[in-house]
């Protein structure tokens, strides 16, 4: 059985009862990094034999894993936060269990989406997850273009270190919108700061962000 167990976004608290007792039962959990995971197993005081599964490794790991869960282990799968498969590594594990008719379940967790989704306070009945912005300013602008036409609220992933940038083209595809950035959630100095993207740029050009972005858009009227 592959357990594919989601893990704390920020604070440690959030694990799930279901999750710490999948953990301290398998025979084996791949972890994106596996000396991020070790922290949060010492913490929980779980001593279980680790592996490496990230998207340099990915393809052969899934290969190794799959035979030893055909050959009758049992695997947890976590990455460094919230649900493996969203933005990081277990896409390809999981389709693989698909094609060798492997037994698999989710253990589900925290998520930074559905997290500042709730946290924005912009419309919940639909919205639109598109992972983390290119880096390229040609195709964040063509992502953010989408985002100003759509009616569904959009999440986006991004980096404290392109966040202006980010806030700046917003300013000019959507200067009315209301956005809200969500950071560090629930960490000691979570965030949820909303506003126009003219406002939030000149709170993040002299107050620089720092941690985990998410960026949240509010749909078009």
């Amino acid at each position: 059985m592959l357990y594919v167990v989601g893990t704390p976004i920020g604070n440690l608290d959030d694990i799930t009862l279901r999750a710490l007792q999948i953990l301290k039962s398998v025979d084996l959990i791949a972890a994106e990094d596996t000396r991020h995971s070790g922290n949060l197993l010492r913490h929980f005081e779980i001593r279980k034999p680790l592996v490496s599964y990230h998207e340099h490794n990915e393809a052969m790991r899934a290969a190794e894993l799959i035979e030893r869960l055909a050959a009758g282990e049992t695997v947890a799968l976590i990455t460094d936060a919230g649900m493996p498969g969203l933005s990081d590594p277990g896409a390809r594990l999981i389709r693989k269990c698909i094609e060798r008719d492997l037994p698999f379940t989710i253990v589900p967790g925290v998520s930074a989406i559905t997290t500042a989704l709730v946290g924005s306070g912009f419309g919940l009945e639909q919205f639109c997850y598109r992972g983390f912005l290119p880096i390229k300013s040609g195709q964040r602008a063509r992502e953010l273009t989408a985002a100003a036409g759509r009616f569904e609220t959009t999440v986006f992933f991004e980096s404290p270190y392109r966040i202006n940038k980010t806030l700046a083209a917003c300013a000019q595809l959507m200067p009315g919108r209301a956005l809200c950035v969500a950071r560090e959630l629930t960490k000691k100095f979570e965030e949820f700061r909303r506003g126009t993207a003219a406002e939030l740029l000149a709170h993040y050009e002299t107050h620089p962000a720092k941690g985990e972005i998410t960026l949240v858009v509010s749909g078009a009227e």
